[in-house]
């Protein structure tokens, strides 16, 4: 599946005329970027590694207070979605360091306070069997609500309110997952069937030796995304963060199927 991305943003900066930008799809497992072309008006860039190794920041340092940006991009995805309930879960002694990062507690991811919950309400199934209970119970408890969550919505704010947008229903997986011994990062995507377009986020969780991308949201299938960036949580890996006050003046995400059809759009696998 070829997407096509296209992403127009403009913010007015504050006094450090410097933005950090996340929002360049990354080349790796399942995705490669057949054309990428970004602009960014009257700036400098420099570009850092993104969080694990996986995808690109930039550093834009704008002359001006204007930051004005243009990504396009086509992004083949070939990942493979295989049922979850077939996968097994590794012990925590068998997990390698990129994984055992990620069943830690992290500052919008407090797994630590879910263990009883997560025995109680899911200690019957294991695995890749637990992740997809996990994701349908996210999906069908918690309501997809617009501007329902702030900057510093945690999974604890979630779980109580039993509302959120994207990344607090990603946030609420990881948790989860975490809390059953299985390790789980936030990923930032682009994503087919995001409703209204936007940036995305979903979960991956590590299961037999690899990560697979879960959407609790129930838009987006792990074939429609393509992966920008991740982390432990939306902390480390914000579309863009500035050190100081940035106000929008205008911003649009369009993700299509590059043939047009993409069957039944969105629907999570497993």
């Amino acid at each position: 599946m070829r997407l096509n991305i296209d992403v127009d943003m403009s913010y007015r900066l504050g006094p450090s005329r410097a933005a950090m930008l996340a929002i360049e799809a990354a080349e790796g497992p399942g995705q490669t970027v057949k054309r990428s072309d970004l602009v960014v008006d009257n700036a400098t860039i420099t570009r850092i590694a993104g969080e694990s190794g996986v995808g690109t920041r930039l550093w834009a340092h704008v002359r001006g207070d204007l930051l004005k940006v243009r990504y396009t991009a086509e992004v083949d995805v070939d990942r493979p979605a295989p049922a979850l309930d077939g996968l097994r879960a590794a012990p925590m002694h068998a997990l390698p360091p990129e994984a055992l990062t990620y069943l830690r507690p992290s500052r919008f991811c407090q797994s630590d306070e879910f263990a009883g919950f997560v025995a109680r309400r899911f200690g019957t199934v294991d695995g890749g069997g637990k992740v997809r209970a996990i994701r349908d119970w996210v999906q069908r408890e918690i309501t997809y609500l617009e501007a329902s969550s702030q900057a510093e919505t945690t999974v604890l704010d979630t779980f109580a309110r039993r509302e959120g947008v994207c990344r607090d229903f990603a946030h609420l997986v990881c948790a989860l997952a975490r809390a059953a011994g299985i390790p789980a990062r936030y990923a930032a995507v682009y994503g087919i069937g995001v409703t209204p377009p936007d940036f995305h986020a979903a979960a991956e969780v590590w299961l037999e030796d690899a990560w697979h991308l879960v959407d609790a949201t129930g838009m987006c299938r792990p074939d429609g995304m393509a992966i920008i960036g991740v982390g432990r949580d939306a902390c480390d890996a914000p579309f863009m963060e500035t050190t100081d006050e940035a106000q929008m003046i205008a911003q649009s995400v369009a993700v299509e199927p590059a043939n047009g059809d993409f069957g039944a759009i969105g629907g999570a696998s497993g």
